[in-house]
């Protein structure tokens, strides 16, 4: 297979400040899709294709203009359509201060819509040489990390703004993500990506989850009907609230009000024996 590497390296540092170990543009899926695990940290920077990033067991949406840290020691292994990264291999005290400084760490390692940097590391990878490795592989890490701070603020953002719609909106049965998106201004596809990747579960599963939540408080305050708090929580289908409501709990709704019943009334029993 045809492909145009460029692996190009310097010669480290001491302790104290950032080191430059490598700096590779790598196109060869035989390497990318194989389980490859390094002594140093790597920044990477998806620069053609889209897929999956697993690291550590753990599955990473990319794309084009994805950077994404991967911290020593971790197993890293690209889908078959990442069809070339570039990434910079570093270390040091000052690499530690700078992951800490920008929040980089094995929960937010993951950072998209950065495409316009793909041309820099580009031009900047083909003048590197023993000389000049570690400035420009410095400058060119300083750069994109930097570049973190804003994305995730954005980010964050976001996500804010689609917990607080939803606390707010969640007991409409016809709510969806596509509500949110129209509120924000996003594509939906956008929105449910950013969700899953930083809330480590889709807005489907984090709303009826929120609907069960609010069901079962209903019924700890005395709401007996099953169909009224099913459509007070969100459910247009008081048949599938209960099929879902088991799915989550572990019983039926009518299960869990005569449990909750009996647990009423042996705590009244309980009182009255100790007044007594």
């Amino acid at each position: 297979m045809k492909t145009k590497n460029i692996c190009k390296f310097g010669e480290g540092g001491s302790s104290g400040r950032l080191e430059i170990h490598n700096f590779v543009l790598e196109s060869n899926k035989d390497i990318t899709t194989s389980v490859t695990r390094t002594p140093y940290s790597r920044l990477f920077l998806i620069s053609t294709g889209s897929g999956e990033v697993n690291i550590d067991g753990t599955d990473h949406s990319v794309k084009m203009g994805s950077i994404l840290f991967v911290f020593e020691n971790e197993a890293v292994k690209m889908s078959d359509g990442i069809d070339e990264c570039m990434y910079i291999s570093f270390g040091g005290v000052r690499a530690s201060e700078l992951l800490v400084r920008f929040s980089v760490n094995r929960i937010n390692r993951c950072f998209d819509e950065l495409e316009g940097v793909i041309p820099l590391w580009r031009e900047s990878l083909s003048r590197a040489n023993e000389n000049n490795l570690d400035i420009i592989a410095e400058s060119i890490f300083l750069y994109t990390i930097s570049r973190t701070s804003g994305e995730r603020q954005e980010k964050c953002d976001v996500i804010s703004a689609i917990l607080s719609i939803s606390e707010e909106h969640f007991t409409e049965s016809s709510f969806s993500l596509g509500d949110i998106s129209e509120m924000l201004g996003y594509n939906s596809k956008y929105i449910s990506h950013l969700f899953k990747n930083k809330m480590g579960i889709s807005f489907t599963t984090y709303l009826r989850d929120l609907r069960i939540k609010y069901a079962v408080s209903l019924f700890d305050y005395g709401l007996d009907s099953v169909k009224n708090v099913a459509f007070l929580s969100g459910f247009s289908d008081p048949l599938y609230f209960s099929a879902v409501f088991k799915s989550a709990i572990g019983i039926s709704p009518k299960e869990y009000k005569i449990r909750r019943t009996e647990t009423a009334s042996n705590k009244e029993k309980s009182i009255e024996k100790s007044e007594a």
